[in-house]
């Protein structure tokens, strides 16, 4: 909530603007970056900034070593003195009457990316699951392990949380659900992705946990699902509280 330390300073001809951003994604296959700041002035606009990849002045420090999505390159950008023109503040507002840095349809736009993004990773994990249970034949089974009713109530379980999920975002991308309830669909379809690849690495065992695996990295990087914003006791709190004050008396 406080200012940002990044600093666009007003010259003559635009800004130039000074600063970093840590874990920012894809940072080597950018054109754009849009770089959250502030002006120096006593007021200060505060918002995002339009600023080209290949503009003098930027670095990227390749320091980005996570326990998954490493394939993001979400390393850090630093911004020295890099010039561009004044008409790249693109969505500023004063710090004394601040505007949303997303409207409700970019609200909603983001839950569904964030939802897609790892919906699709367990979707990844899913393919693999299926694969390996319909060639791993143990020796005392005599036939895959897709033919016991187990594994089939599993896969079945977990082909309802995608179905759960894919129906969800469908509808948000179709304009069918509230802006309102854009955090709820980003919450649902990252819990059920989770849920869906820790039940396929909980069920199947060591040979999931295998470096070599390529559930391995799926459960690694489904993970990283959990640390964007809202978090889930924002989201809940937040829909909490609109469910108790609602009038629902009818």
């Amino acid at each position: 909530g406080g200012l940002p330390a990044t600093t666009a300073r007003r010259a003559a001809d635009g800004w130039r603007i000074s600063g970093e951003k840590i874990y920012s994604t894809g940072s080597v296959g950018l054109s754009w970056f849009l770089v959250w700041g502030r002006s120096d002035d006593a007021d200060p606009l505060v918002g995002a900034w339009l600023v080209p990849a290949s503009a003098p002045g930027i670095r990227i420090e390749e320091e980005w070593d996570h326990l998954g999505m490493r394939a993001t390159c979400s390393h850090r950008v630093v911004l020295e003195e890099v010039w561009v023109p004044l008409e790249n503040a693109v969505n500023v507002s004063r710090w004394s009457t601040p505007c949303p840095a997303l409207n409700d349809e970019e609200n909603l736009w983001m839950a569904v990316l964030l939802g897609t993004l790892y919906d699709a990773v367990a979707r990844a994990a899913q393919r693999e699951f299926i694969r390996f249970l319909q060639q791993r034949v143990p020796a005392n089974l005599g036939q895959p392990l897709a033919s016991l009713p187990r594994f089939q109530e599993l896969t079945g379980r977990i082909e309802t949380l995608l179905f759960t999920s894919r129906t969800l975002l469908d509808s948000a991308a179709a304009g069918q659900i509230a802006a309102a309830d854009a955090a709820k669909v980003k919450q649902v379809t990252i819990d059920n992705a989770i849920r869906s690849v820790q039940l396929m690495v909980e069920h199947i065992g060591n040979h999931a946990l295998t470096r070599a695996n390529p559930l391995e990295r799926h459960l690694r990087n489904v993970l990283c699902g959990r640390i964007h914003t809202p978090q889930d006791d924002v989201i809940f709190t937040a829909a909490g509280k609109a469910a108790l004050l609602s009038d629902r008396s009818e």
